[in-house]
């Protein structure tokens, strides 16, 4: 506890917590506060000003981070046969499709993403229970149902993330590792907004980015100034 009090000191003379900073200023700090002897998540929290209980006002996307997440993502593709090897070529960690349904109904979901096919939907959809609440689901919108398996496996590994705003109104999602050049998480946090700024639903009224923060797994949270994201 000694130590965490010490670097908790440390990390106070090194920012404001009441401060705003530009993306590039956060995305140092956020490097200079964590002192896990791990290399852990930057993550991006961005509070919006809609309601997430109406349809019409729900927030959901992917976005490609240009450096990547920083994290060896595992891939499952159930697919037919013909496409098998398109999805290997590719870089799948697990393909199949009858096998791997009997392993996840057996209670196996040691994936990070599932890319599936729309023939074979039918047969996935049953595994709904299972993968939804682990959100695993395969998802025509975050681009995970789709005949082109080979470029969906190549996106997901390159940095693709599937976003949704949560019952609070706030998107979570991790954009990299503290051992990333502070250069290159502002430039994914950049990429991640900017998507959000899209996405603004038309029904939304007011301010739609009510505040932004950047955080490590191990560090607090710096504010982020919504006017200053291109800094």
């Amino acid at each position: 506890m000694t130590k965490l009090t010490k670097n908790n000191k440390i990390a106070q003379e090194k920012y404001d917590p009441s401060k705003p900073y530009s993306l590039s200023e956060a995305s140092k700090i956020v490097k200079d506060i964590t002192f896990s002897k791990f290399d852990a998540s930057v993550d991006i929290d961005v509070r919006l000003g809609i309601d997430p209980r109406k349809a019409n006002q729900m927030v959901r996307g992917v976005v490609t981070l240009p450096n990547g997440t920083g994290k060896e993502v595992k891939v499952l593709v159930l697919c037919t046969p013909d496409k098998e090897e398109e999805a290997k070529a590719a870089g799948a960690d697990f393909v199949g499709l009858d096998d791997y349904i009997d392993k996840i109904q057996g209670g196996w979901t040691d994936i990070d993403v599932i890319i599936t096919m729309p023939p074979v939907m039918g047969k996935v959809g049953k595994l709904g229970r299972i993968l939804g609440p682990r959100g695993l689901m395969p998802n025509p919108k975050s681009g995970t149902v789709t005949m082109d398996v080979g470029k969906a496996v190549q996106e997901i590994k390159m940095g693709k993330i599937d976003f949704k705003v949560d019952k609070y109104g706030i998107v979570h999602t991790s954009i990299g590792k503290v051992s990333f050049e502070s250069e290159k998480i502002a430039q994914n946090a950049k990429e991640f907004i900017q998507t959000l700024l899209k996405l603004k639903p038309a029904a939304a009224k007011g301010t739609y980015i009510k505040s932004i923060y950047l955080s490590s797994t191990m560090s607090s949270g710096i504010k982020v100034d919504a006017k200053a994201i291109d800094e």
